[in-house]
């Protein structure tokens, strides 16, 4: 009779099939990110193109004047003065880009190019409008930018258009990838 300690980190049961408890958390871990983050983007978006303020280049809540306020404590100064060359065409690209991502990402289609395009929004907000945030995790930016990279790296293998278009490309060619 053996008397030794178990080295096995989790019960029995969730071994074994891919069906398993711990399988099935491992395949949809990044489902709650991707969720939250397409939501948030399509809200974001959303918000800026109904706003009866932002899409102006002036005035109280505007895109020109929150541009123009942060200007000198942006970490790259020459972002937000291309921005105002045309700060209404500025805001409207991000609150569409915004959108796009968040129906990527939500959707699953071109799941990591999306992801990437949110990366990138974030890393431009952080680099302009929460640059100054004291200390740096008050400004929500940067965790938005860390929040995308799973999604870059993993995309949306599961209950997404990308996994329903790469299903149907398996059975034209025979299920040979």
């Amino acid at each position: 009779m053996t008397h030794g300690i178990r080295t096995d980190t989790h019960p029995p049961y969730l071994d074994g099939d891919r069906g398993g408890l711990r399988e099935t958390a491992t395949r949809y871990a990044l489902l709650p990110l991707r969720i939250f983050l397409g939501v948030t983007f399509i809200y974001a978006g959303l918000d800026k193109l109904t706003s009866s303020e932002f899409l102006k280049s002036g005035g109280a809540g505007s895109i020109g004047d929150t541009m123009r306020g942060v200007r000198d404590s942006a970490a790259i100064p020459a972002l937000i003065d291309l921005a105002l060359k045309n700060p209404v065409g500025f805001g409207t690209a991000i609150a569409l880009g915004e959108l796009a991502v968040g129906l990527g990402t939500l959707f699953g289609l071109l799941a990591r190019v999306a992801a990437l395009g949110g990366a990138l929004i974030s890393l431009s907000l952080w680099l302009t409008i929460s640059w100054a945030n004291s200390p740096y995790y008050y400004g929500n930016d940067l965790a938005y930018l860390m929040a995308w990279l799973p999604l870059v790296l993993a995309g949306a293998p599961y209950l997404s258009l990308d996994a329903m278009l790469h299903a149907r490309r398996r059975r034209r060619s025979g299920g040979l990838r």
